[in-house]
């Protein structure tokens, strides 16, 4: 099922110099692959798709999916600020080996909540894959209502929501509210755990990137309701997630994957490279799971 369980918002590895790295996102996908992660997302937030002109996203995209070749499955982040730009972008990838389409909160605008409802309702129905949802406020500077969810998950082609708000509150009434069949995805690695143990289908995560093993390992104990196994394991990869947003993501998490070798010190303006204040906890964390040596 698209989005169930364990998912990485995939960074995009980039040289010194700005240009994509593909032999470090075959790298990335195999890594993954091995590790156990369920779902791989290209080229959102987290891989940096603000910065890519529609060419390159759509080669990474294209990319990842012959890597993958059908080993795990892809889904795509198309989502803009702009709903023709969006729905362009994502018939222009339809045809590849995707699962599905990622689509973010329109950021900037400041739509209502009726223009939410235009927007992803407009996406799905000019696509054939499934559209997941995706409420990210504290980028977007938009949150997505309950409501608004909720009467999205009726459309046929709309099958889950990436929450990242935070606040767990939101879920109990989702839970009883969406239509059936409907993914509820968490989208904030610090309160992940809680939200699967609630009653959460997976996680769309940052901290994946990192410890594969370990995330895909949250997601088993905490859809599977085993709490005591799960909240162990949280506590202990909760001061990563920490560690990973200390600034902007995906600045601390590319500094992570560099540091463990998997990837160059490439990242795009206006983001620049991890300060090295904040590379210290990072760093001791890396050590403590022996990546480093």
């Amino acid at each position: 099922m698209i989005g169930y369980g364990s998912t990485v918002a995939l960074v995009t590895p980039m040289t010194s110099k700005g240009h994509l790295d593909w032999s470090a996102l075959s790298r990335l996908i195999e890594f993954h692959i091995e590790s156990g992660t369920q779902n791989l997302v290209i080229a959102g937030t987290t891989g940096e798709s603000s910065t890519l002109s529609q060419s390159e996203h759509i080669e990474v995209i294209k990319r990842a999916c012959e890597q993958a070749n059908g080993r795990i499955p892809i889904i795509a982040g198309t989502g803009s600020n702009s709903t023709a730009q969006t729905i362009e972008l994502s018939r222009a990838v339809s045809d590849l080996p995707i699962e599905g389409f990622l689509v973010v909160v329109p950021y900037y605008n400041k739509p209502t909540q009726a223009g939410l409802m235009a927007h992803f309702s407009s996406i799905a129905d000019a696509v054939s894959k499934p559209v997941i949802l995706y409420n990210v406020p504290g980028r977007t500077a938009v949150d997505m209502h309950n409501d608004t969810i909720v009467m999205l998950s009726n459309h046929p082609n709309i099958v889950a929501v990436k929450e990242a708000s935070g606040d767990l509150s939101r879920l109990a009434s989702l839970k009883t509210m969406v239509s059936d069949g409907f993914l509820l995805l968490s989208g904030d690695d610090e309160t992940a755990c809680d939200f699967m143990l609630q009653g959460g289908h997976g996680c769309i995560s940052v901290t994946a990137n990192v410890v594969p093993k370990e995330m895909r390992l949250l997601c088993n104990y905490a859809i599977g309701r085993e709490h005591s196994e799960a909240k162990g394991l949280d506590q202990k990869l909760q001061p990563l997630h920490q560690s990973l947003f200390l600034e902007s993501n995906p600045i601390p998490v590319k500094y992570a994957l560099k540091a463990m070798g998997l990837i160059d010190n490439g990242i795009r303006l206006p983001l620049t490279w991890l300060t090295k204040s904040n590379q210290n906890p990072i760093d001791q964390y890396l050590d403590k799971l022996k990546y480093i040596q």
